[in-house]
């Protein structure tokens, strides 16, 4: 099929160049580019998923008080539904503490929520939402995920519902403070502008799968985001699920992964082709007493691979507390085990 094309003359241009432009394809799809494109057939996929949160939690006097308009606490923020059976994914600290929370769907329909667990160590939560003809959001793999992806953010904010930004990974392996004063590890950076009320909605690559669940932002920066990734989030939100909380041990350190040298595989014949960076360790904390070093690379824990932060977090479940085990670690060109016996993590209230 031939296209039709005009060349038009730019008398303005000082480099005497001519420019072609393409004629004979007006419709509104043939303007739309590819990045249009693919940010639009995301939103499209992962909205009927996305849940606007409203929670209340009330101002109960001792004794209490009968009134007829009790004075309440309101907030909102966001959630998607990531099983057709109603468990919905969000932050903690949208739901936490909340007497009542309330979700509403793309189509209109409204739901009294129930909390199954949440977890303010991740900043994450499950909620269950029952229904007929629910919708859930296809989950991807953040470990799969490069900087300078294309990413969509679906989210709530300021109670404007189902508002749809765009940007890019700006970095990975970030660390970030929790509401319980826990550092999370490996979390994602984004440009995607998130404001108060995006919480807990989803990060989508231009595929319209959910990477990430947003989670916060640098209010005095532009630009500035973050989201945890999917892989921490599935794990999570199985504990949720089954336990409705989450028991973990801990060893007191702050990583993130890093891949390793080809020749540095082969020499140390290792399972993995990356591993955790140890970038900072609490004081008289169980990596601190095992001996762990700043810029000490973890490739294994309890005679199994790690080759991530997330690999590492679930490892630390709460059979190990107590239980002395090894770290396999590479300190500059050496390949060494040291023991170390896990504590048990306490979560402490936000």
């Amino acid at each position: 099929m031939k296209r039709k094309v005009r060349l038009v003359w730019n008398g303005e241009s000082n480099s005497g160049q001519a420019q072609v432009r393409e004629a004979g394809n007006d419709s509104d799809e043939g303007l739309l580019d590819a990045y249009s494109k693919a940010v639009i057939s995301a939103a499209e996929r992962v909205s009927p998923s996305v849940v606007n949160i409203e929670v209340r939690q009330g101002l109960h006097s001792n004794p209490p008080v009968r009134h007829p308009f009790p004075e309440e606490l309101r907030g909102s923020g966001s959630g998607f539904i990531f099983t057709p059976d109603g468990f919905t994914l969000t932050n903690s600290h949208v739901v936490h503490h909340a007497d009542r929370i309330e979700a509403t769907l793309l189509d209109g329909r409204h739901f009294e929520a129930e909390l199954i667990g949440d977890d303010p160590d991740t900043d994450l939560a499950v909620i269950r939402i029952n229904g007929p003809n629910l919708v859930s959001a296809p989950l991807g793999d953040s470990q799969k995920i490069r900087v300078g992806q294309v990413v969509i953010a679906i989210g709530n904010p300021y109670g404007f519902q189902y508002t749809v930004t765009s940007g890019v990974i700006s970095a990975l392996g970030r660390s970030l403070r929790s509401i319980s004063g826990k550092l999370i590890d490996n979390v994602i950076q984004t440009d995607a502008a998130l404001n108060p009320g995006n919480s807990g909605g989803p990060l989508v690559t231009s595929r319209g799968d959910v990477v990430g669940v947003n989670t916060a932002m640098i209010v005095s920066a532009q630009g500035i985001c973050f989201a945890i990734g999917i892989n921490t989030a599935k794990f999570v939100a199985g504990k949720l699920i089954k336990e409705g909380r989450i028991r973990r041990s801990y060893i007191g350190l702050g990583g993130q992964n890093v891949p390793l040298h080809r020749r540095i595989v082969r020499f140390f014949r290792l399972p993995v082709e990356s591993g955790v960076l140890v970038v900072s360790m609490e004081e008289n904390s169980p990596a601190k007493r095992a001996g762990l070093s700043e810029g000490d690379i973890i490739t294994g824990f309890d005679g199994k691979p790690i080759s991530g932060i997330d690999d590492l977090h679930r490892m630390l479940t709460d059979e190990k507390v107590g239980v002395k085990t090894e770290l396999i670690i590479l300190r500059r060109s050496e390949k060494l085990t040291l023991p170390i016996v896990p504590a048990e993590s306490r979560p402490r209230e936000a």
